[in-house]
């Protein structure tokens, strides 16, 4: 499935995940955003990046919404779920998704754009390698990066490395 066969209610799912990040940007953290969405396209948890203001590296929201669906949701129903993201999982937050057996991720932009314009800001490399969450979580649907948000979590990401930036 290609971004362009996004549903509205995709791209608005979406738009919301983007929409936290920018939230956790004015928090002062990281600009990361996840919605997780049932079968019946409700959006039943949101979460966003909390990793700066709690010191705790673990504190991504992909993560969160994992955790959370292990706790509230039946097997079945994790499965059903889709979590919309404003950048590609990282290893742990798609080996958490992997392991409670949560459905499709769709995300905004890629570990390999954010690599690359980190790179371009003279960022040191992660700590972690920036895995495709399929090398991850082998046959889970995947679907991104979405073009229409490039821009604006481009933005973030110089924002929050620079101090300077425009939001589009």
């Amino acid at each position: 499935m290609t971004t362009a066969q996004l549903t509205d209610a995709g791209l608005r799912h979406v738009a919301r995940a983007v929409d936290l990040a920018a939230e956790a940007l004015d928090a002062g953290d990281e600009p990361f955003g996840s919605v997780l969405v049932n079968a019946e396209g409700e959006a039943l948890r949101e979460a966003r990046n909390r990793v700066r203001s709690t010191g705790d590296e673990t504190q991504h929201p992909e993560f969160e919404l994992a955790r959370w669906a292990a706790e509230h949701l039946a097997p079945r129903e994790r499965s059903l779920c889709v979590v919309y993201t404003s950048g590609e999982h990282c290893p742990m937050c798609a080996a958490a998704h992997g392991w409670v057996g949560l459905g499709k991720i769709v995300y905004a932009h890629s570990s390999a754009e954010l690599t690359q314009w980190l790179g371009e800001l003279g960022v040191a490399p992660s700590a972690v390698a920036p895995l495709d969450i399929r090398s991850v979580v082998p046959g889970l649907e995947v679907q991104g990066p979405v073009p229409a948000f490039t821009d604006r979590m481009r933005a973030m990401h110089r924002e929050l490395r620079t101090g300077a930036g425009h939001r589009p």
